[in-house]
């Protein structure tokens, strides 16, 4: 049991963890979008999409750590990160039968590959921070956030394979098969938050 110093250090770890976040993807909104649009790129668009939910999930968990919690506010908090899951997954599924159907081909977009690369390796070391926090503090809802974390740090690799392939190879499909597996994922994740 963590004494009254050590849950303070904690939540307040936490909180660097999640503005951290909040900056990251606040940036990442306009470098992702301006990005999309000179690429015509419905991968990064959708990317940038990604970036709001965390950045939801990540106001969710502020108003967690900074105030008082229950347990009824924190499966509150779980349940709206499970809908923000739900949504990034329902999103993406049109996103890939729109590409698909509209036959849309992106060109090639350097800046995206930059940042994307950049952002996996960010959120999956901020998702192991926020996880090892999270159990220290035994705080469910930033376990939870963590979850979104790496759902966007999967989702940044998988842009990222898609963006290489079609800037490589021209293989304009192959994020859309990416987007795929984020989406079995994103399914997952946000029912075992409704049903947990």
């Amino acid at each position: 049991m963590a004494t009254d110093s050590e849950r303070a250090r904690l939540l307040g770890r936490g909180l660097r963890l999640e503005y951290v976040t909040l900056g990251w993807n606040v940036v990442g909104i306009v470098v992702t979008l301006t990005a999309a649009v000179v690429a015509r790129s419905v991968a990064l668009a959708g990317f940038s999409l990604d970036s709001g939910v965390e950045i939801f999930a990540s106001l969710v968990v502020v108003g967690q750590l900074a105030g008082t919690t229950s347990a009824a506010s924190q499966k509150t908090a779980e349940r709206r990160i499970a809908y923000a899951f739900l949504a990034l997954a329902l999103y993406l599924t049109v996103q890939a039968i729109v590409t698909v159907a509209a036959d849309v081909h992106p060109d090639s977009s350097p800046v995206g590959i930059g940042w994307l690369a950049a952002t996996a390796v960010v959120m999956f070391a901020l998702a192991y921070g926020k996880a090892a926090t999270g159990r220290a503090l035994d705080h469910r809802v930033l376990r939870a956030e963590a979850r979104v974390t790496v759902v966007d740090g999967a989702l940044a690799t998988a842009t990222l394979i898609g963006l290489t392939l079609n800037a490589a190879a021209g293989w304009w499909w192959a994020d859309v098969v990416a987007g795929v597996v984020i989406v079995a994922y994103a399914i997952r994740e946000g029912t075992h938050l409704l049903h947990e």
